[in-house]
Formats: structure tokens, C-alpha cells, sequence
């Protein structure tokens, strides 16, 4: 009986995780631009079936998701696969901390907590992925100079590396934390007795 029932949540778990891998592929497809941010810094809603998978199974389970996203992802990328590794680390470690907060306090408070603490480790680790993987990506497309140029042209503050760092990867991401902290809370208040119900194995 119990292995029967350790087969089923396994089972289930691993249905789960295509079904959420499979919405973030789609969703990641979703790119809005955001007003005063470099063209390049784009948000998509992917984020959302992985933090809600993580809360649901586990940071193992949401780092997953992203995986098989920015797979399928890389199939039609623009950076070389540069941006969909740099979304990997960010979302990696977004989910991470939601996942070990939440198992800690799994109610309405400890969603917004978890998102709030995942927001700032988002624009920590999305400034380490700009710095050292999406910048020097593009400075072989073109010089940094016509980079920030570019960037200048909807901020004018940004007018150099550590100025982008400043005032465009680490606010994008933190609105980025912030949206999906919105959208990942209104669909928990829906889902809160479905995710109660099936916790993690």
C-alpha cells in the first residue's frame, strides 16, 4: 500500500512538473517591454508556473521547470543561449528561496515573504548575470559604447557599465520580483487548497 502510494505521488509530481514546464515554455514567449528599461530587458510571466512549482514540490522540482523552459527556449533564442542561461541562474535562484521559505510557512504571509526575499536575491544574481554573461554577450555584437548609447536613448541616466548595472538590470529585476510576486499571490489565493492538498512527497 505504501509503495503504491509513493508511486503515485512520484507519478503525479512528475505530471505536475511537465504540465508547469510546459506553461512557462509557452508563457516565456510572452516579452513585454517595460518603460524607462534597456530594449533588451524584457518581462515574460514564465516565472510564475515555476514559483508556484517550487511552493508546490521543492526548489529541485521548479529549478526543473526552468531547465526544460529555457530548453525549448533555446531553440528559437537571439542571445546564443547567453540570455536563456542568464534566465536559468535568476529563476534558479528565485525559485530557491521561495521554496525554502515557504516549506518553513506555507499560508498567504509566507507566499508574500518568500517572493519578497526571492525579488531581492532576483536583482542580485540578475546583476551578476548582466555583468559577467549578457553584457560582454552583446559587446561582440556591438561596442559597449553604442550598448549604452542605446540604453541612454530611453534613460538618459545610463551612460555607462556600472550606471546599466544600476539603473537598468537591478530595477528591471526588481520589478520584474515584484510582478511576479502580483500575479504568483493572486493565483495562490485560487490554488491555496489544491497546493495544501498535494503537498510535496
Amino acid at each position: 500500500m505504501k509503495n503504491n502510494t509513493k508511486a503515485s505521488r512520484k507519478i503525479r509530481r512528475m505530471t505536475l512538473i511537465g504540465i508547469f514546464s510546459a506553461i512557462a515554455a509557452v508563457l516565456m514567449h510572452f516579452e513585454l517591454p517595460m518603460p524607462f528599461m534597456p530594449p533588451f530587458l524584457k518581462f515574460d510571466p514564465s516565472g510564475v508556473p515555476i514559483l508556484l512549482s517550487s511552493m508546490l514540490f521543492g526548489p529541485s522540482a521548479a529549478i526543473s521547470v526552468t531547465l526544460v523552459k529555457d530548453l525549448i527556449h533555446v531553440l528559437s533564442t537571439t542571445t546564443g543561449g547567453v540570455g536563456e542561461l542568464a534566465d536559468f541562474l535568476i529563476m534558479s535562484a528565485f525559485s530557491i528561496v521561495v521554496g525554502l521559505i515557504y516549506r518553513r510557512r506555507s499560508d498567504r504571509k509566507g507566499v508574500l515573504l518568500a517572493t519578497a526575499a526571492g525579488t531581492v536575491t532576483c536583482a542580485i544574481v540578475g546583476a551578476l548575470a548582466n555583468y559577467y554573461l549578457l553584457i560582454p554577450f552583446f559587446s561582440k555584437i556591438m561596442p559597449l559604447d553604442a550598448i549604452f548609447a542605446a540604453c541612454a536613448e530611453i534613460n538618459p541616466a545610463i551612460d555607462g557599465l556600472s550606471a546599466y548595472i544600476w539603473f537598468g538590470a537591478v530595477p528591471f529585476n526588481l520589478i520584474k520580483g515584484l510582478l511576479l510576486t502580483i500575479f504568483t499571490f493572486l493565483l495562490y489565493k485560487k490554488l491555496e487548497g489544491f497546493l495544501k492538498t498535494y503537498t510535496r512527497p
